[in-house]
């Protein structure tokens, strides 16, 4: 073979590989890797139960340099990932099971996490409506439009733990529907309920000022 039958349009042929192989490289690095949890109490804001020796750590992904783990552009769709820690520093394990999350505006709107099929329900028509509402209205599972990548995503960064063990922490993010309202963080307030001790007791809940993430350097 001749040395020009190597060359393409004057490139190399190593050269042309490594261009075709850039696109893949790129979706590659997007891949979603949920955050290394530090103990809850290492955050700025968490709320701490020194008696049940259980803590509980929120951090906002609201930045741009914290949401490049993501493929999703979750803000450009209205939502807000909270990166959620629950430290059990007792020697028994704590239920989550039914545990309840809540993010209370400044103005005192309550919201609630969003499910894996309102992210994709609003990803497909970025329009839609995914507040939860107290009455359970009929709604349409979303099927096709989102790539398989989307799709691992916002499944794989779910908080799913039910339960976290002694001396050990547990995390994954909660996607709050806060489009409309133009500083989510700033008065709000997260609250956890149906945390239990390991007798099925249920804990105090859990009130975190989100105001302290605000003046606080990136965790």
């Amino acid at each position: 073979m001749s040395r020009s039958a190597l060359r393409i349009s004057g490139f190399p042929v190593v050269a042309i590989a490594a261009i075709l192989l850039v696109p893949v490289l790129c979706l590659a690095a997007k891949d979603f890797v949920m955050p290394r949890a530090q103990p809850a109490r290492t955050y700025p804001a968490h709320d701490e139960h020194p008696l049940e020796a259980v803590a509980v750590a929120v951090d906002p992904y609201d930045l741009a340099e914290k949401t490049t783990i993501f493929s999703v552009k979750y803000s450009e769709i209205g939502f807000l990932p909270i990166f959620v820690v629950v430290t059990n520093d007792g020697n028994q394990p704590v239920q989550l099971a039914g545990m309840k999350a809540q993010l209370v505006t400044v103005n005192r709107a309550k919201l609630s996490p969003a499910g894996p099929e309102d992210i994709a329900r609003r990803l497909a028509r970025p329009s839609a409506d995914t507040n939860r509402y107290p009455i359970p209205f009929p709604t349409k599972k979303v099927k096709g439009g989102l790539s398989k990548q989307a799709n691992e995503e916002i499944q794989n960064a779910q908080f799913e733990a039910k339960a976290v063990e002694a001396h050990s922490s547990q995390s994954g993010f909660l996607f709050f529907d806060v489009s409309g309202i133009s500083v989510p963080l700033a008065g709000a307030h997260f609250y956890l309920t149906g945390v239990r001790d390991a007798k099925g007791n249920e804990l105090m809940y859990f009130e975190v000022p989100l105001e302290k993430c605000l003046s606080a350097p990136s965790h």
